[in-house]
């Protein structure tokens, strides 16, 4: 359990995605929202998103809500990008695609470090021991590069999802176009990169290879790879839908509903884009899973067509039929 959260074939992909019931409507301050990371503690939900040096809402905003439906944004969680970033990530402007865990009474967020279209990245690791609303900066202590990735490599260090499988180990699961989605081993002391062990493949597609933003869940004797099959970031033109794959390892291999391999670019559809549907929410992608007692839901951000395409924030319940497979409503 998560405790520490256009070909042919893509347009049937697509259009035979299962009908989603409207979620309601979040009110206070849901946008703007983009890529987003949940956690629950005390009976606060703590949403982190993607943040820019020269946003006013600055880097890695923080929100929260004791309902999940009224936000409150509390401010940044950083007051200044990590002190190793340029160095490593020349150019970076911004704090992207941040996931939140815990680990004993640590909290723990991964956060990216990239310019746009580009694979010279790494990810960071962040560490506290409290979440302050009031202050959402002044508990976290960064604790440098956790994986990084070159140019002329084959795959790109960002959108980190972390989570512990069946037996307590612990992985982090990330990765942007390129070869796709891959998967590293975590030293549980310290929420690093475990030294000396391999890079496993989990996902990919077909040239341009648009897939990326993976989240890792444990349920029932599967591990369930979530993923976003094509394009974010063009406001009411967004194509980004969300698919799922599962395996019986954490390595994989996973497969679709069909039995197509997430390596083979299959993928079964959970949250179709909305493009040509006359909604007002589209581009659904960049999910996290929130899993708690009273039923999980699914976190995204979509692009309202309503307000010149701004990304919002998202949830919606996720339901499992009887053969395991997880479907938004």
């Amino acid at each position: 359990m998560r405790t520490i959260l256009r070909s042919t074939a893509a347009a049937l992909l697509l259009a035979t995605a299962p009908a989603a019931t409207a979620p309601r409507a979040l009110t206070g301050d849901p946008t703007p929202v983009h890529d987003p990371a949940i956690i629950a503690a005390d009976g606060v939900y703590y949403l982190f998103v993607t943040g820019h040096v020269r946003s006013s809402n600055g880097l890695i905003p923080l929100r929260t809500s004791t309902d999940l439906n009224h936000w409150t944004l509390r401010g940044a969680s950083f007051t200044a990008l990590p002190a190793w970033a340029d160095r490593h990530v020349p150019g970076t402007a911004g704090m992207w695609a941040p996931d939140i865990t815990k680990v004993g009474d640590e909290y723990r967020l991964y956060y990216s470090l990239s310019t746009f279209g580009k694979n010279r990245s790494a990810i960071g690791l962040a560490t506290a021991r409290r979440l302050d609303p009031a202050a959402p900066a002044a508990n976290w202590v960064d604790k440098g590069p956790v994986v990084e990735s070159a140019t002329g490599g084959d795959y790109n260090a960002i959108d980190p999802a972390a989570f512990t499988d069946a037996d307590g180990r612990q992985w982090l699961a990330f990765g942007s176009f390129w070869s796709g989605i891959k998967l590293i081993a975590l030293d549980p002391a310290t929420g690093l990169r475990l030294p000396g062990t391999p890079m496993h493949s989990l996902a990919t597609r077909p040239s341009p290879g648009a897939i990326e933003a993976p989240f890792v869940i444990r349920h029932g004797r599967y591990y369930y790879l979530f993923a976003s099959f094509d394009f974010c970031c063009r406001g009411a033109r967004s194509s980004y839908n969300t698919v799922v794959g599962r395996a019986t390892a954490p390595t994989g291999p996973y497969l679709d509903r069909a039995g197509t391999p997430m390596l083979k670019g299959g993928g079964t559809p959970v949250l179709a884009s909305g493009q040509g549907t006359g909604s007002r929410y589209v581009g659904r992608g960049h999910n996290a899973i929130l899993q708690a007692a009273d039923g999980d839901r699914i976190v995204y951000h979509a692009y309202d067509t309503q307000r010149n395409g701004t990304p919002t924030l998202r949830i919606q319940r996720l339901r499992w039929d009887a053969e395991g497979w997880p479907h938004a409503e």
